[in-house]
């Protein structure tokens, strides 16, 4: 009890008062636990952007803004707006350490609790979801000083639909630090892996990261694109107008033999021409025997 009492005027100290906590709140992580059925409807919703955590990250960021705290959502939802779409049942959010205090003192209790007493972050009250900040001048990975930490989120912080998510380089470059440092963060690593390849990134962006994660980056790009991947095209020679066919070379396709004289196999390793002329990846296709 002491303890307790102890913990309660340390809390005091820092927020002006012991605030509330929520843990009879249904989580919406222990939600998607619990009814299977529901968790599928709500991962249709969220490639939707109609989930419950994008509700969360659309009032939050809002509030923020209101308060006019610096922010910029980083992990999953910035993955996501960035072009890679995975789900993730929590919003995290880059503030400064002044914004905690401020935070609190003007959400707790208003639509928003913290998960815990002591806790720095906060859960939606109504939806559930978790809201995790993180604080500039920490460090990813393994919370240890790097050359890599937390910055100031009004110095990377681009405007998306009405919401400010950490810029694409510094994404990665967080990813990469904390994938780099601690074992249990080996999702940074694959994350990045799939930024490269779902948004073509070249070998030239770690010109833009920080030199502790270049090499690490140049490793991830390489398994990538190491060995191009080919996209084929595989038609009816007759089909194929001359113009197309010319316009198809001029952007360094090349057509390989197909077997007989009436088909076209056209091959491409560069995405952006499979993308342009409807080439898919040649792993997909039939092989000779139609196996």
């Amino acid at each position: 009890m002491a303890d307790q009492a102890a913990h309660s005027d340390a809390l005091a100290a820092v927020f002006g008062q012991a605030p509330a906590y929520a843990p009879d709140i249904a989580s919406y992580e222990k939600r998607l636990d619990q009814n299977p059925e529901w968790a599928l409807s709500e991962g249709s919703r969220f490639f939707e952007e109609k989930s419950a955590v994008q509700t969360t990250l659309r009032r939050i960021a809002r509030r923020l803004d209101e308060l006019n705290v610096p922010y910029a959502v980083a992990g999953g939802m910035a993955l996501f707006k960035h072009g890679f779409r995975r789900f993730t049942e929590d919003v995290d959010i880059l503030v400064n350490r002044a914004a905690i205090k401020t935070i609190h003192r003007e959400l707790d209790g208003r639509g928003y609790l913290p998960p815990f007493a002591g806790s720095k972050n906060l859960r939606d009250t109504e939806l559930g979801v978790k809201i995790e900040f993180i604080v500039t001048g920490d460090y990813p990975g393994d919370g240890q000083p790097k050359p890599v930490a937390f910055p100031d989120p009004a110095s990377v912080a681009v405007e998306l639909d009405g919401v400010k998510y950490v810029n694409l380089p510094t994404l990665v470059e967080l990813k990469l630090a904390s994938g780099m440092t601690n074992p249990r963060r080996g999702r940074d690593l694959n994350d990045v892996q799939d930024l490269i390849e779902t948004l073509n990134l070249s070998a030239e962006f770690t010109d833009r990261l920080n030199p502790y994660v270049r090499d690490k980056y140049r490793e991830l790009w390489t398994t990538v694109w190491g060995v191009p991947k080919r996209y084929m095209l595989l038609c009816c020679k007759d089909s194929l107008p001359a113009e197309m066919l010319a316009a198809m070379r001029a952007d360094g396709v090349v057509e390989e033999p197909a077997g007989d004289d009436e088909s076209a196999r056209l091959i491409t390793t560069d995405p952006d021409v499979a993308r342009k002329y409807g080439m898919h990846d040649e792993s997909e296709f039939l092989g000779p025997d139609g196996a």
